[in-house]
């Protein structure tokens, strides 16, 4: 009896459509985009209220959190390779929660930091385990429309979080946004435990030699490049994000409609992820992000000629801002298909390597920006202009200074 009712649960695990599987994999994956953005609306409370020091230093509610990140995807994608997908997976989301309550109550700034650095931790598993589990699925060109289709999905996160926090926080003091993560984490692990099928490749049976992973990931010269290359572009993303609060709010004085000019910008993300899943298909994942990478430093040279100006019209801003994102979107999903492709065998440890390494640098580079916020945009104009050229430099390197033409291992 115990075998059928098993039996019955494993048949309708595997029944999950593509749709679902679509919308569970930008959940887990999102949550990290949520548990950074709903915050935004909440620095400045929450900075008042445990008596933070410096203005910036309430980005480090941020930082702290997107470190815990970085380690964490170390151990959980070899773990996945080594017990399967779902136990680590559930396990990361239990940490996860059980940081959320340590901060929902948090007393003072320090122990608020050791929570998000927590938090960050246990989400590194559904990130990390949920990249190796497209990769179980899917490769080269597919993979690349299915990371768009997810990338389209959970870019909502961010759209909607700052929303979200704004809202959470007309009716309840700042600690209620943890409370929306904390009923958000829940839903992702009841539902992945339900409803997800396990994975990983019946070859896969025991530890993964670590070592020997990290060196072929270390000697995959497309691997590391386009990891190295979108560890850039992460941290064009962060410092936009450690910022946007005192950029809207102090600058450009937008009180509550911080959130909506926000989503507006972040709105590009979603256009440029349904185009891409279009587009990649046809021309292949290396066309179109090569393309859409030259377009984003060409886009920093117009701001560039007009002598990065501090306070430019609102309009102006966003419209830069827009146009940065869309390209972004283009970029994101094939430098991740790209740097994926080679590492089917070890899709876990590679997905938790490329995790930690464009994480951890991302948030090097975006907190790097986001110290140098003096009052005006200028600083995060230039931080993206200089990012972007590394990005282009990496990409040359690795693609031996052809650019836009698919390899032949793209299908």
């Amino acid at each position: 009896m115990l075998q059928t009712e098993n039996d019955q649960v494993v048949a309708r695990q595997a029944d999950i459509g593509f749709p679902e599987f679509v919308a569970l994999m930008a959940l887990m994956m999102g949550l990290t985009a949520l548990s950074v953005d709903i915050m935004l609306p909440a620095l400045g409370e929450i900075a008042s209220a445990l008596k933070v020091a410096q203005p910036n230093d309430r980005q480090l509610v941020i930082t702290y959190y997107l470190l815990g990140f970085a380690v964490g995807q170390l151990i959980f994608g070899p773990l996945s390779d080594w017990l399967g997908r779902k136990r680590p997976l559930a396990g990361g989301l239990v940490i996860f929660i059980g940081a959320t309550v340590m901060a929902l109550f948090a007393p003072n700034a320090t122990l608020l930091f050791i929570a998000r650095a927590a938090q960050g931790f246990g989400a590194a598993a559904p990130r990390a385990i949920a990249l190796a589990i497209i990769r179980d699925r899917f490769a080269g060109r597919e993979m690349a429309q299915v990371m768009s289709f997810v990338i389209m999905v959970f870019v909502l996160m961010p759209i909607l979080a700052p929303a979200i926090g704004q809202s959470v926080m007309q009716f309840v003091v700042w600690r209620g946004v943890f409370g929306v993560l904390l009923v958000i984490s829940l839903l992702t692990l009841i539902w992945s435990t339900l409803r997800l099928p396990e994975t990983r490749p019946e070859g896969q049976r025991g530890a993964v030699p670590l070592v020997g992973a990290i060196r072929t990931i270390l000697t995959s010269r497309q691997t590391l490049g386009y990891a190295t290359a979108f560890s850039f572009f992460f941290g064009i993303m962060m410092s936009y994000i450690s910022s946007a609060e005192q950029i809207f709010i102090d600058i450009y004085q937008l009180g509550h409609a911080f959130p909506f000019v926000f989503a507006s910008v972040s709105s590009a993300l979603i256009l440029a992820s349904f185009l891409n899943s279009r587009l990649v298909v046809r021309y292949g994942m290396r066309r179109v992000s090569h393309l859409s990478l030259l377009t984003f430093i060409s886009i920093c040279v117009l701001m560039a000629l007009s002598g990065y100006p501090e306070r430019p019209p609102l309009l102006l801003f966003c419209l830069f801002m827009g146009a940065t994102f869309f390209c972004f979107g283009l970029i994101a999903p094939n430098f991740n298909a790209l740097a994926m492709e080679p590492m089917g065998s070890i899709a876990g440890t590679a997905s938790s390597f490329i995790g930690f390494y464009t994480t951890g640098a991302g948030a090097l580079f975006g907190w790097l920006v986001g110290q140098a916020f003096d009052g005006t945009v200028r600083p995060m104009t230039i931080g993206f202009s200089l990012l972007g050229l590394l990005a282009l430099s990496t990409v040359l390197v690795v693609e031996r200074f052809k650019l836009a033409k698919p390899s032949h291992v793209e299908h």
